[in-house]
């Protein structure tokens, strides 16, 4: 392994601290490893971070003076529209431009046994052995927005390790599960002639968190009336339409055949060009800090709220609330005041 790049090979997940036993873990030997591109760091860094271990915050304390070099894109779109090979192929172009390439693939995790099937990485294989991509696929366990809890840190640790693009490609997400434009300076929205109507298919919000619409399989029937949908939808109105706003371009592309996407680069590295010159940029990652903190701080209140359930101070409330000496906010209150 070189100093030079990442790989694709991550090998097997590293076992959770505090779940499979502790084992010793120099933390800062460990993130300037990462930093050096040594694959197995990078990969363990991601496992200490999704198996929430006791050393997180030493990691995310790390990390941090080295974190917010990276361009963040997303990448989202219901099932079946090619987010994987549209990925693939836009490793591929930025890697001809010498760019270090990470990309953190989310697949659904099963209601039942919990696992997944992480078929992006055998989807990427195209990559396999280039030191300059790190390609990680992670399961979402149940979180709800298309992406992993974990996500968020994960993007730092590529980040951390030198990634000059990092891709962050969901689940096949519906009409509601929007949390990658939080998270990513530019957000791609893949949409596919022949899987119902246009609007249908980018409506209740995709519409408007999308900076690039990607009409893949432009070369099936349909696709003009697909970006025309498209278009019509953007004269509508919305968050694009104002004075100096962004106006998300309608691209198509054939990812499987590569054609489309030093277009859709274009337009990207144009967002990014306007996002700087309008302060946008600084605004969307002021605010992807804010919700991080709010998130870390809110499952702290939860993992607090279960020391007190089943406790006498809750069973004290409740027996009060019951007796009709207070009321259920009140209680409440007086709950979240004890904390």
């Amino acid at each position: 392994m070189t100093p030079d790049g990442l790989a694709v090979r991550t090998g097997a997940p590293v076992a959770p601290l505090g779940r499979r036993g502790r084992r010793h873990v120099d933390v800062p030997d460990l993130v300037a490893r990462a930093r050096d591109g040594e694959a197995r760091a990078v990969a363990r860094l991601i496992s200490l971070v999704e198996d929430a271990s006791p050393l997180l915050r030493e990691v995310a304390a790390a990390l941090a003076p080295h974190t917010g070099r990276a361009q963040v894109l997303g990448l989202t779109g219901a099932p079946g529209v090619g987010k994987s090979t549209t990925t693939t192929a836009l490793v591929r172009a930025l890697r001809a431009a010498g760019r270090r390439v990470g990309v953190l693939a989310v697949d659904p995790s099963s209601p039942f046994s919990g696992g997944a099937l992480l078929g992006d990485r055998v989807r990427m294989q195209d990559h396999a052995g280039d030191p300059g991509v790190f390609i990680r696929s992670m399961a979402s366990r149940g979180h709800l927005g298309g992406l992993a809890w974990a996500t968020p840190q994960a993007l730092r640790v590529l980040d951390a390790a030198g990634c000059d693009v990092v891709l962050v490609e969901t689940v096949g997400v519906g009409q509601s599960e929007l949390e990658v434009a939080s998270l990513a300076d530019t957000t791609l929205v893949l949409v596919a002639p022949g899987m119902g109507d246009g609007i249908q298919a980018a409506k209740a919000g995709i519409l408007e968190v999308a900076d690039v619409f990607v009409v893949n399989k432009a070369d099936r029937d349909g696709a003009d009336e697909t970006v025309r949908d498209l278009r019509y939808a953007q004269s509508l109105g919305g968050r694009h339409a104002g004075p100096g706003a962004w106006r998300p371009p309608v691209l198509r592309t054939v990812a499987a055949r590569d054609e489309g996407v030093d277009r859709v680069l274009a337009e990207v590295g144009a967002h990014r060009r306007w996002l700087e010159a309008s302060g946008e940029g600084a605004r969307r990652r002021a605010e992807r800090a804010a919700r991080e903190i709010e998130a870390i701080a809110l499952a702290g209140l939860r993992e607090r709220m279960g020391e007190v359930r089943g406790s006498a101070a809750l069973a004290a409330l409740a027996g009060e609330v019951v007796a009709g000496e207070t009321d259920p906010y009140r209680a409440a209150d007086r709950l979240l005041a004890s904390l």
